[in-house]
């Protein structure tokens, strides 16, 4: 049995923790897909099937509870096809005041709960011309400009992979080309994840964009690391809901970032739903 010292000294301990409360309070003993939900993703939620039961993140040990609008502190158990999913109706994020290894619990509880597949959405500043606000574009790479790491720190467990983790494709090649079945419009790009939580300045809008980033944001890329370490695959979808710092005439405003985001989620979350049983 794990001591209450080494498991709050052992992040993958706290995800295991987690993931068998998960268990016993849905009577589930194995889920097959994760999907976790940004900024004011509500709608998708909706679109995405009828819940089957709605935990609080409270109940599971090991969350540390959203701080942001647009963010509920709950995970749904739904059934889509064959498979069996959990949908995490928000995140942490650093700027919260949150290390990385709370960032990526969710994602860690998922995993030791069963998941293979992990699906990632986040509301994003368009970078590249062209992109529209309601426009859900293909995670195909990131920059991690955060300058952390889920898997800095001590080493994993003996049971657990090595934590020089291969990213070569952090993004799946295979679930990208699926969605692409299901809506041949979407399109690809790369995104840039910084700390934030203030928006990003002109000047570094334009570094991003000639470091080849398509989207910018404040999250994801984390999550992806941690998922990829533990041999889940990955498909992320970012809606912008703004032009970056410098591409609009209007100031950046967190409450128009949720607007926009309500007002087009129901629209990705009926992509996930024909998605999600093919995965």
């Amino acid at each position: 049995m794990i001591s209450a010292m080494s498991d709050a000294a052992d992040p993958f301990a706290r995800a295991e923790a987690s993931a068998a409360t998960l268990g016993k309070l849905t009577g589930v003993s194995r889920f097959d897909a994760a999907v976790v939900l940004g900024s004011g993703w509500m709608a998708a939620a909706e679109a995405i099937g009828a819940c089957e039961q709605e935990i609080p993140l409270a109940d599971l040990g090991g969350f540390p509870l959203p701080t942001v609008a647009g963010h509920t502190p709950a995970v749904r158990y739904l059934v889509k096809g064959d498979l069996r999913v959990l949908l995490f109706l928000g995140r942490v994020h650093m700027y919260e005041g949150n290390p990385p290894a709370s960032v990526v619990h969710g994602v860690r509880t998922a995993i030791a709960a069963g998941c293979r597949t992990v699906v990632l959405t986040n509301a994003a500043g368009g970078i590249r011309a062209g992109y529209e606000v309601g426009q859900p574009v293909l995670i195909s790479d990131h920059l991690n400009l955060t300058g952390r790491s889920p898997l800095a720190g001590p080493p994993p467990p003996d049971r657990y992979p090595s934590r020089f983790t291969d990213l070569t494709e952090a993004y799946s090649a295979r679930l990208r080309a699926l969605a692409r079945e299901e809506d041949p419009t979407l399109a690809e790009g790369v995104y840039a994840a910084l700390p934030g939580p203030h928006y990003e300045t002109p000047a570094e809008i334009r570094m991003l964009r000639g470091l080849g980033a398509d989207l910018v944001g404040m999250s994801t890329a984390l999550e992806t690391i941690a998922a990829r370490h533990l041999g889940a695959e990955v498909l992320a979808i970012s809606l912008v809901t703004n032009p970056a710092a410098g591409l609009a005439a209007a100031p950046l405003d967190h409450a128009e970032v949720l607007a926009a985001a309500r007002s087009c989620a129901a629209r990705i979350g009926a992509l996930l739903s024909a998605l999600l049983p093919r995965l």
